[in-house]
């Protein structure tokens, strides 16, 4: 009878749990986020085309400017090496007065979109060179995967509606671009940049809405990409919450340091209430600064005997009550004062031991 052996191992490795928040922390801080190229381009081309839709005619001024001091001015004076100098620096910041503001109004774009996608994130890990990036079997793979297929629909799909929208505006305003030819050029230019801009602007917002799904789709295929195995969350439980090995010997540690602690205040106490051999209890007692009797060690058995060894070493006085010493150790932590109800009981053994001090 054949068996068929099972790697149970291989089921652990399948990432099938959601990322955690500290592996969406690390996976942040390396610039890979759930991002959408396609919103940021639509976002900054409606910033540009609005801001030609309100400021254009501003602008028109300045190209119209640009025209007539190169037709009336520049064809005039002679080709020297200074004058061609002077020619391209005039015409320089005469073409910057047009497109800063351009580029401008696309920044603000850029940063809105980003902002509106991932929030506040710097990072210069993503232009870490990386061999794999140039690796051609792993460009080939890249080529050919479904997310390369899905690009090229998504790019034919854009080049469709946009090429649909484009011929729509100009099929309406066909008349006006039939007359041009007839027209002023400041007539011309400004029905030419008219119609560029609402082929922008319509253009934009249907890519907006586009991108809609686009997001949505790079938030699944980032998820999927980011999840992990059952394997890789405990390990990274272990690195947050510790390895419980070192997490007990952190405690064994503390518990001694505690227990080291406790055994120097016993010398301070005024008396050990014992059992007389299982349990313990070393009080303290100060009219001037506590209200009632405070306990400032306790023990059971060995600990018990240590105590009581101790307070031996420095003449501290140790009194058998089994009563008592079993009720204040079950009653009261250390650093607790008496309970209430063994206040009495407590008060005589007091009392004897302030009175045996006397004799002494």
């Amino acid at each position: 009878m054949a068996y068929l052996k099972i790697d149970l191992q291989f089921f652990s490795q399948e990432k099938t749990e959601k990322a955690t928040p500290k592996k969406r922390q690390d996976t942040r801080k390396e610039g890979r986020v759930a991002k959408s190229a396609d919103v940021n381009t639509a976002i900054i081309l409606l910033f540009v085309f609005l801001f030609l839709w309100f400021f254009g005619s501003f602008l028109r001024e300045d190209i119209l400017k640009i025209f007539e001091i190169s037709f009336n001015e520049y064809v005039l004076i002679g080709v020297t090496e200074q004058s061609i100098r002077l020619m391209m620096t005039d015409l320089s910041i005469q073409a910057a007065k047009v497109l800063l503001p351009i580029f401008l109004a696309a920044i603000i774009g850029a940063l809105v979109s980003n902002y509106m996608q991932v929030g506040v994130l710097f990072t210069t890990k993503p232009l870490i060179l990386k061999l794999e990036r140039i690796n051609p079997i792993q460009g080939a793979k890249r080529m050919f995967s479904a997310r390369a297929l899905v690009e090229l629909l998504k790019a034919m799909l854009k080049i469709t509606l946009v090429g649909v929208v484009t011929f729509t505006i100009l099929w309406l305003h066909k008349e006006e671009v039939f007359r041009l030819t007839s027209t002023s050029p400041n007539t011309t230019l400004a029905v030419i940049g008219n119609l560029t801009v609402k082929m922008g602007v319509f253009t934009s917002i249907l890519l907006i809405f586009l991108s809609i799904f686009d997001y949505v789709y790079q938030k699944y295929d980032f998820e999927k990409n980011i999840r992990m195995s059952k394997q890789e969350v405990k390990d990274e439980y272990k690195k947050i919450e510790g390895d419980p090995l070192i997490k007990s010997k952190i405690k064994e540690r503390q518990k001694q340091m505690a227990m080291q602690r406790m055994m120097q205040e016993v010398p301070k106490a005024d008396v050990v209430i014992t059992n007389p051999t299982h349990f313990a209890v070393a009080l303290k007692y100060d009219e001037e600064t506590m209200e009632a009797p405070q306990v400032v060690a306790k023990g059971v058995d060995y600990i018990a005997l240590k105590i009581k060894t101790i307070a031996e070493t420095n003449d501290v006085v140790i009194v058998e009550n089994r009563h008592l010493a079993r009720a204040l150790y079950k009653e009261a932590e250390i650093g607790d004062t008496v309970p209430e109800q063994l206040f009495q009981a407590v008060a005589e053994v007091l009392a004897y031991v302030y009175r045996l001090k006397q004799k002494i």
